[in-house]
């Protein structure tokens, strides 16, 4: 999930305009849209070879993360005709599939011998379906993404840090399993000298004006227990919202911000997060594997200096992670239909989407994921599986976006501005999520 926010990530090479893979414009040209960063770049660089196989030229309408989704939701809502493909947020299907943007796959996928069960099943959830857990399918797995952890591997294998660690908390310095580890690790790190250079624990999402501390606090809550409604009658969500496991897990988010996070981090999503890291600010980072590669790369803390981890159990060994990602659609009110279906095709097909990994895209493909090979393709390939293997996803309703703004402002004003308690902010987010779903007509 990534809608309207803050991508301030230093990608020289995100473009912020439309791209055409073939010079000159044909008749059946394709017109794919989605936000502008690294992935995007992947992308176009993977689709020359469609454009070689079936001579349709593609054209690219990559928009930047902070206008993302007014741009294309605005697009759809007006029926543009400017997309004929789209990368939309896994939080647009249920409004994109019950208001008609997207065209309904299920023949089309029959007909190509298309199947689902050939992608991750998290991603076929949060990408393709509505209703959930319905086989009704509005879109293709894209972009696999999830929330992780990168660390500075090493500063963990200082000798001199290992053997004061071990003393203090009788454990050996690693990466953390459980959030309690996590959060001594962090105390541990918090304005710690380091190299003639003072250091902090841990770099969290606390962003107000997006979703950015939703997707930390969830990140959280989701392993010790939240739950978004009673799993046998949908949308009662008193007593799961608000539980008292909920509570503990939103009081441990804030108390970890208090504790460990850098100066000036009351504000931060994922931009910020990579430069804390990147600049040799924090011990940990919270952030989409989507960062992964560049961090891997990057001259002064990738390469051997970087390791990877899962979002760590709870208190009663549950383990989750936030969702990220996208699945791609066929607008349906393209005029170029069926050549964007022989894009969904060409792009389901295997040796493409092992491609798509190499270049930097995320591959959702069981046969690219599960292949023998691939955990050691890429020092965090086990790491994105791992996460992969535990995620949740925020609501996919079609009223999505005032739930997110009610998240957003409970969860910021309790974690950062300190107003009130956890169970003032879950009560208050109870009342606020039933009134939307009250408007809708479903309580």
């Amino acid at each position: 999930m990534k809608s309207t926010l803050k991508l301030t990530l230093g990608l020289t090479s995100a473009m912020f305009a439309s791209t055409a893979v073939s010079n000159v414009a044909q008749a059946e040209d394709l017109t794919l849209c989605w936000a502008a960063w690294d992935p995007a770049n992947a992308l176009v660089e993977l689709s020359k070879d469609f454009t070689k196989e079936t001579d349709i030229g593609m054209k690219f309408e990559f928009v930047p993360w902070t206008n993302y989704a007014d741009r294309f939701l605005n697009e759809l809502n007006s029926k543009g005709k400017l997309c004929d493909l789209i990368i939309g947020d896994s939080q647009w299907i249920g409004g994109s599939a019950e208001n008609g943007h997207y065209v309904k796959l299920n023949d089309f996928f029959d007909k190509e011998k298309i199947s689902m069960d050939d992608f991750v099943p998290a991603t076929v959830v949060g990408y393709s379906e509505w209703p959930k857990n319905s086989p009704n399918y509005w879109a293709l797995p894209a972009m696999g993404d999830v929330v992780g952890w990168t660390y500075r591997k090493d500063w963990f294998s200082k000798p001199e840090l290992q053997k004061e660690f071990k003393e203090k908390y009788g454990w050996d310095l690693a990466a953390p399993t459980t959030f309690d580890q996590l959060k001594q690790i962090a105390e541990f790190f918090q304005k710690r000298e380091i190299d003639g250079k003072t250091v902090y624990g841990a770099s969290i999402y606390t962003e107000r004006g997006s979703e950015g501390i939703t997707m930390g606090a969830m990140d959280v809550l989701y392993s010790f227990g939240f739950k978004y409604e009673n799993p046998d009658k949908p949308y009662e969500m008193d007593g799961f919202v608000n539980s008292e496991k909920s509570v503990k897990g939103l009081e441990f988010y804030k108390a970890l911000y208090d504790c460990c996070t850098p100066p000036g981090a009351s504000n931060s999503y994922m931009g910020e997060g990579v430069d804390a890291f990147k600049s040799g600010q924090v011990a940990m980072h919270m952030n989409f594997a989507f960062t992964w590669p560049g961090l891997q790369k990057d001259e002064n803390v990738g390469g051997d200096k970087i390791g990877y981890f899962a979002n760590p159990k709870g208190p009663d060994g549950d383990q989750f992670a936030q969702l990220g990602g996208q699945g791609i659609s066929v607008v349906s009110y393209s005029d170029k239909q069926e050549a964007a279906l022989k894009y969904i095709k060409w792009f389901a097909n295997k040796d493409v989407q092992a491609k798509w990994w190499s270049l930097g895209g995320f591959s959702c493909l069981n046969a690219v994921v599960k292949d023998p090979g691939f955990p050691a393709s890429q020092p965090y390939a086990q790491t994105f599986l791992d996460s992969m293997a535990i995620v949740k996803d925020f609501w996919a309703e079609p009223s999505y976006a005032p739930l997110l703004q009610a998240s957003q402002k409970r969860f910021h004003d309790y974690v950062v501005a300190g107003q009130g308690s956890a169970k003032d902010a879950l009560d208050g987010l109870v009342k606020d999520w039933t009134e939307v779903f009250q408007d809708d007509g479903k309580m």
